[in-house]
């Protein structure tokens, strides 16, 4: 490590939240188990798993660009540090496992390959001159590919050469191993296993098999999934799904590669598989006039492919010329069904409807990052995306039931005020055929949540308000939006929340706690969700809003790649037919992740 070289690396500049490290004092909880079990299995149940240095317990929140001033220079040497699991920080590089079982747990986990960071990771070798921005986008590329507690880079001088530097790249592995599994008896059981860094290359493997002995359809089920990341210094992904499920079957396979940073000129993607899917439509009861679920079998192949272009712009000032882009895009689609299960006509069951939609796209994209913490992550370096995009999408689909033609636009803009983060997108899109439209929508959406506030006794708040709204017009059969689970009112799932139109408001609260357990840190929360829907012809606001209301508290180890785990109380009114108002529930959630303002694909505007 540098600081053993005698040389000291520089730390982020700012220093606004600082979080002593835990100490038995901190809660009642701590001064019990610390007399009771002894210090080394302490130290090891109770660990802070925020972002610190041993020198001050720092936790970096937004910063300048700290490699700005070796702007320019050129890389001698490049050096990767690749860290194991459990007691290292990349902010503390003399940090090391103090305990067995630290140690016993590393061993149990293949780190992640030196030469797999170098040849397939970073965005620079040696030779070339330092760009700040090239090395900012390419620690928040290492940070998403989620096998990695977090990233950081240090340039630090070469004493022989002025205008040389060695630069080297720390990065903490994440438990990468998921098992998974549940069982009611020997006839009804299921086990999976998720590797996500698989052997240590950071590619993902995931295996799954379900046995049901008294299911008709099938007893035995299976999921695979292989997926690479980054293929050498392409960052091609590559990744291929075989599911045999009893409610879907897919054979696929999809190489893509997105815009990762402004400086990549070219990005694409092919895409091809084959589904089998059961499916449902909603009729009515003639004598109920309630909706019942018909399920049906689909068959289709799909084929999609898109290339796009990005150029520099030529106006504005440094920093808009050097983050901005125009971007240029071609999409073609073919999804063409074998066994529809239903007749296709003008009136009934569109959406089964071969297609073969054209699009081109012509967008504007600036993005910018800072990092920050405590927003959905519970410690992790989290980058927080700034900026706009605008993009004008249309096309051309020879659709089974007539050609028709496509526009398409969408707006989106983020920045960071005193008063905390806002994010807003539009969108507006929908076919012409005939002189009327086809599968139209408009829709937006609105994000914000206030900047951290310092309760005391290391407890944290943020406050979070998204509201989103969205009208369709001209929709086919048995298109709708669906309001409950994570489309609205949380932790239940109802027919009845459907509609053309929606508004959906959410208002939380989460306080993060300085309690642990196994690393796993703690966050109480609470939630309150109105959702309104309609269908054509119908008022939006006119009908009785449905509610739900709740108190909840988050568990989350940073070193794990398990999902953040969640046990919420909630309480719901407003929704026909829910039966028990009140409900308890216990759930794995995928944590979120803010929206990013590349353009990729040419898009059918999403209706959902």
């Amino acid at each position: 490590m540098l600081e053993a070289l005698g040389q000291r690396v520089p730390l982020d500049s700012i220093s606004k939240i600082r979080i002593d490290a835990p100490t038995a004092k901190d809660t009642a909880f701590g001064i019990k188990a610390k007399k009771v079990v002894p210090k080394t299995i302490y130290n090891f149940l109770f660990r802070d798993i925020y972002n610190s240095t041993t020198s001050g317990n720092t936790i970096s929140e937004i910063e300048e660009n700290p490699h700005k001033v070796f702007e320019g220079r050129w890389i001698r040497k490049i050096y990767v540090h690749s860290a194991d699991v459990f007691g290292y920080s990349v902010y503390d590089t003399l940090r090391g496992p103090d305990n067995w079982l630290d140690r016993t747990g590393n061993r149990f986990h293949r780190s992640t390959r030196e030469w797999v960071i170098r040849d397939n990771f970073l965005f620079f070798e040696e030779g070339d001159l330092i760009d700040p921005e090239k090395i900012k986008d390419n620690e928040r590329y290492l940070r998403q590919q989620g096998i990695f507690h977090d990233v950081r880079i240090v340039i630090v001088p070469y004493k022989n050469a002025k205008d040389a530097v060695e630069v080297h790249v720390y990065t903490q592995d994440v438990w990468s191993l998921l098992p998974d599994g549940s069982a009611s008896g020997l006839d009804n059981f299921s086990i999976g296993l998720e590797q996500r860094n698989f052997q240590g290359l950071g590619h993902s493997l995931k295996n799954s098999i379900a046995y049901n002995a008294n299911d008709p359809r099938q007893r035995w089920e299976y999921t695979g999934r292989y997926l690479i990341p980054s293929y050498r210094k392409t960052f091609i992904t590559g990744q291929g799904i075989l599911n045999l499920q009893r409610d879907q079957k897919q054979l696929g396979f999809k190489v893509f590669r997105p815009f990762l940073t402004p400086e990549m000129k070219y990005a694409g993607s092919i895409e091809a598989g084959y589904n089998d899917l059961r499916l449902f439509e909603f009729t009515t009861d003639s004598l109920t006039g309630r909706s019942v679920r018909n399920y049906f079998w689909s068959q289709y192949v799909l084929f999609d492919a898109w290339i796009g272009r990005s150029f520099k712009i030529f106006f504005g000032d440094d920093q808009l010329r050097e983050r901005a882009r125009f971007v240029v895009a071609l999409r073609h689609s073919r999804q063409t069904f074998y066994n529809r299960g239903k007749a296709v006509t003008d009136s009934t069951n569109q959406l089964f409807q071969n297609t073969r939609p054209t699009l081109f796209s012509f967008g504007f994209s600036n993005r910018r990052y800072k990092r920050d913490l405590l927003i959905y992550g519970f410690g992790r370096t989290e980058d927080v995306p700034l900026g706009e995009m605008a993009a004008f999408i249309y096309g051309s689909d020879p659709a089974e039931l007539g050609t028709r033609k496509y526009v398409g636009l969408k707006f989106s803009k983020a920045r960071y005020m005193k008063a905390g983060y806002l994010y807003s997108l539009v969108n507006l899109g929908t076919y012409f055929k005939g002189g009327t439209t086809e599968q139209g929508v408009f829709s937006t959406e609105n994000n914000y949540f206030t900047p951290l506030h310092n309760l005391g006794q290391r407890w944290y708040a943020r406050h979070f308000l998204n509201v989103k709204f969205g009208w369709g017009f001209n929709r086919f059969q048995n298109e709708y939006f669906n309001i409950s689970g994570n489309e609205g009112i949380q932790g239940i799932t109802s027919d009845e929340l459907r509609g053309t139109r929606k508004l959906v408001v959410g208002v939380e609260s989460v306080f993060f706690s300085p309690i642990n357990f196994l690393g796993f840190r703690m966050a109480p929360f609470v939630f309150s969700n109105l959702g309104w829907t309609s269908f054509k012809g119908e008022p939006l606001l006119n009908a009785r809003p449905f509610h739900g209301y709740g108190i909840g508290f988050r568990f989350r180890n940073e070193n794990l790649t398990f999902n953040t785990f969640q046990v919420r109380l909630s309480i719901y009114s407003g929704i026909p037919d829910i039966g028990q108002p009140f409900r308890a529930g216990f759930e794995g959630v995928t944590p979120l992740r803010l929206k990013d303002f590349d353009i990729s694909a040419p898009e059918i505007i999403p209706f959902r």
